[in-house]
């Protein structure tokens, strides 16, 4: 798997640079077709700012977008931030049933279902001794 070597594009620099360039629009206009203040746009725009879950719908509605798009514009900068900030903490961390499972009992068997007289959802672990 390649490595990402450039930082992720902040969804302001895509506001700025796919939608009011391209639509030869003002901030103030835009403004007023989201329904948001000038200043609120223009420190998303000016990368100051962040994407909200309203901001989202906003956007979405007005570019025929998905609000998903714009939060996971957003999710995934937070995320490649965070973790260049952390990386010796997070290589630390252990996987959950690696470090707490018993030593000598392995999971041969897990089995999920749905019972269909209950209405209730099962889960079943069979456990062997090594």
């Amino acid at each position: 798997m390649r490595k990402m070597i450039r930082c992720p594009t902040h969804p302001g620099n895509i506001l700025k640079e796919d939608y009011l360039l391209l639509l030869s629009a003002t901030v103030k206009d835009m403004a007023e077709t989201l329904g948001v203040s000038r200043k609120t746009l223009s420190k998303i725009i000016n990368e100051r700012g962040s994407i909200t879950p309203d901001m989202a719908l906003r956007l979405s509605r007005a570019f025929d977008t998905t609000p998903t798009f714009w939060l996971n514009l957003k999710m995934f900068l937070i995320i490649i931030a965070t973790k260049s900030r952390r990386i010796k903490a997070w290589y630390t961390i252990l996987y959950f049933k690696i470090a707490f499972l018993p030593p000598r009992i392995k999971v041969r068997h897990v089995r999920a279902g749905f019972h269909a007289e209950t209405g209730g959802s099962f889960f079943e672990e069979r456990h062997d001794p090594l």
